[in-house]
């Protein structure tokens, strides 16, 4: 029989529903926070169980997900009753969301896990539905970015935790063999380097990367054992969070 949810639990999923995803540290600290207000020792893995156990009627789950950039955890909620773009109709146009979907081609597509601002203004005059100017697009793009759906550093796009988490199905189904996964963690890797081994080529996320060959002055492919050419990332430093920096609703 199911544990029933306690008031930390609801404290912990209203959290959730607000923020739509956390870092783990900020997960932790939110988990800490609703044990001390309500009581309870569970670890957090247990503790996020429970609440998923209440979501399945409601087709809702709290999953996990790595960032690409620094290997860091966070926890999304996902809606598992929608698995494509359409789960986004509700807050966007439907030209906005033939942006989108062109932007996920540009990205998936690419060698680097990213698309430029220029590329993707482009598209936007060549939208099926509706073109878009280029500052309507601007603005759209800037809304895709707040809404955590993308990230966006020098006016390179990328796709967000929350996105790869949410999209997971729709892009192993639209793109299908163009998804690869990373040889250490087992996450979509769009991020990353290759092996150049050409029976090789298996991908590794850059944080992977620098975890893997951390102390290793001559590194070779974890798959083949081929040298690895490529330029060793340091390891990024994990974040501290207070609680502060979480949004708490209560």
């Amino acid at each position: 029989m199911s544990r029933q949810m306690g008031d930390g639990h609801r404290l912990f999923l209203q959290n959730m529903m607000t923020n739509g995803i956390v870092s783990a540290a900020q997960a932790g600290m939110l988990h800490k926070k609703c044990c001390e207000l309500h009581g309870g020792q569970e670890k957090i893995d247990d503790f996020i169980n429970v609440v998923n156990t209440h979501l399945q009627p409601l087709f809702m789950h709290i999953r996990k997900g790595m960032s690409e950039e620094d290997g860091q955890e966070h926890f999304v909620l996902v809606n598992m009753a929608e698995t494509d773009i359409t789960r986004m109709a509700a807050d966007y146009a439907e030209n906005e969301l033939e942006l989108f979907r062109k932007i996920m081609d540009l990205i998936v597509e690419s060698d680097s896990g990213s698309a430029s601002s220029t590329a993707i203004l482009n598209s936007a005059d060549k939208l099926i539905s509706k073109k878009l100017k280029k500052k309507e697009a601007e603005l759209v793009l800037n809304k895709f970015v707040q809404d955590k759906w993308l990230k966006e550093q020098d006016g390179e796009y990328t796709l967000s935790v929350r996105c790869i988490v949410e999209m997971e199905p729709y892009m192993r189904t639209i793109y299908q063999d163009m998804i690869k996964v990373c040889y250490v963690c087992h996450n979509i890797a769009l991020q990353c380097q290759v092996c150049e081994n050409p029976s090789c080529e298996i991908k590794v996320h850059l944080p992977c990367v620098a975890r893997y060959f951390r102390a290793r002055s001559d590194p070779h492919c974890p798959a083949c054992n081929d040298f690895w050419p490529h330029e060793i990332p340091a390891p990024k430093t994990v974040e501290e969070f207070s609680y502060s920096g979480i949004r708490c609703v209560r």
